[in-house]
């Protein structure tokens, strides 16, 4: 029926490729139109917890009946302006509070981008497979002693450097920016902390001593190239990536992304002894918003003030290199003001070892690019949605510059000489 419907010399082309990675561009191109002629482009996707996400722009043809997305702007529509991937980071859910999900990387993120008349007939479609795992990078379950994970390893004999990915603090496990990262030549491991296979639904404490497990594991593999690991993070996992570096050895690289200074939500121990007080929060300081979503930014304790200190994290102890991402618009949490104070303290004690950088105008969720921004979602902690800030353009871009940033940092500062060293508590 549709079939039918659709024009036979109007047709969609997927550049370089209709299958491709999660985080490389396409370019989206239409010929066959009439010259000049206004049409609406539609790009609509499913995620892994079955809920649809769609946006739309529209364009006019050139004089030769041609739509190209790298060069033509949008009149109206999810966004305006000339956006070569804006039909993929505008995609909103048709539900409220939603976070894009893509739970396994065995699946594709497959989008359906269609082109329509004015009065809404369609003309012509495509689909885009975007896979999360490049052929030939090996994904394995891990149940190896406390540890619940997924290792991902790229194809070839190595040696490649290691990851540890603390993708998030939310219960179960995530893979995609693992898959990803083990796509463009990075041995990685992801670990679950609860709420996946047979850990515990829920935890009132953190142990160091998980993370040095998973990082002996990781040093145990044959392909691994780093004497010493990376580690990954955001969000509160970000604070978990400060102590990991802080307290334990062969910590090479560390990237917190958005996360907290100071240990927050939950003590830490190591072997046994409490090594760092829990930074609370009081969400009667949360800002209600119309939408039924809060502001969270205003309700984390201060770490500064002197009650709280001792819930700082020491990473002036550090000897790995840092890379500090903030984004500007954090709705979650203030993680410049974290990033600024983190910065001050290893200056004031004379250390070089980090770098950082912060985006003006993107939101809490950082993650791998080309993925459907996510203004609000539910929030365990909180136990209600909340905003994550950011205005969709900005966040988008910045998803782009801080991926490429991650490779490069990540490549410069994982060694491939192996000395052991011992624990520094």
């Amino acid at each position: 029926m549709v079939k039918r419907e659709m024009s036979a010399q109007v047709r969609v082309r997927l550049l370089p490729s209709a299958r491709c990675l999660f985080d490389e561009p396409v370019q989206v191109k239409v010929a066959g139109l009439k010259s000049r002629q206004v049409v609406t482009l539609r790009a609509r996707s499913t995620d892994d917890k079955g809920v649809v996400f769609s946006s739309s722009a529209t364009y006019r043809a050139d004089g030769s009946g041609e739509v190209n997305l790298d060069r033509d702007p949008s009149l109206s529509g999810s966004y305006v302006g000339v956006e070569p991937m804006g039909l993929l980071w505008s995609m909103r859910a048709d539900i409220m509070h939603k976070r894009f999900q893509k739970t396994s990387p065995l699946n594709a993120h497959v989008v359906n981008f269609s082109v329509h008349e004015e009065e809404g007939g369609k003309l012509a479609e495509a689909t885009n497979e975007r896979r999360l795992i490049r052929d030939g990078v090996t994904r394995v379950p891990v149940k190896d002693g406390n540890i619940r994970g997924v290792l991902f390893t790229p194809p070839g004999g190595g040696p490649f450097p290691a990851v540890l990915d603390l993708y998030t603090f939310g219960g179960g496990l995530s893979e995609k920016r693992a898959s990803l990262l083990a796509s463009r030549g990075f041995l990685v491991l992801t670990v679950a902390l609860y709420g996946h296979g047979d850990l515990p639904k829920n935890i009132t404490e953190i142990h160091l001593d998980y993370f040095e497990e998973a990082i002996e594991f990781l040093k145990k593999q044959d392909k691994i190239g780093s004497k010493g690991v990376g580690v990954i993070s955001l969000s509160k996992s970000g604070d978990l990536a400060l102590s990991i570096a802080s307290f334990l050895p062969n910590i090479e690289a560390v990237v917190w992304i958005n996360g907290c200074s100071a240990n927050t939500a939950l003590p830490l121990y190591y072997k046994q002894r409490l090594i760092l007080p829990a930074l609370m929060f009081d969400f009667k300081k949360a800002i209600p918003t119309e939408s039924g979503a809060i502001i969270s930014k205003y309700s984390m304790h201060d770490p500064l003030e002197e009650e709280n200190k001792a819930t700082l994290v020491p990473i002036e102890r550090a000897t790995g290199r840092f890379l500090f991402v903030a984004s500007e618009d954090d709705l979650n949490w203030d993680s410049k003001a974290y990033m600024d104070e983190m910065v001050e303290r290893l200056k004031r004690h004379g250390r070089e070892n980090f770098e950082s950088v912060s985006y003006p105008g993107a939101g809490h969720y950082l993650e791998p690019p080309y993925g459907p921004y996510c203004p609000s979602s539910f929030h365990g902690v909180a136990g209600k949605p909340v905003l994550w800030g950011g205005e969709p353009r900005s966040h988008a871009a910045a998803e782009v510059h801080l991926w490429k940033k991650i490779q490069e940092f990540f490549r410069t500062h994982l060694s491939c000489d192996f000395s052991p060293t011992k624990a520094k508590l």
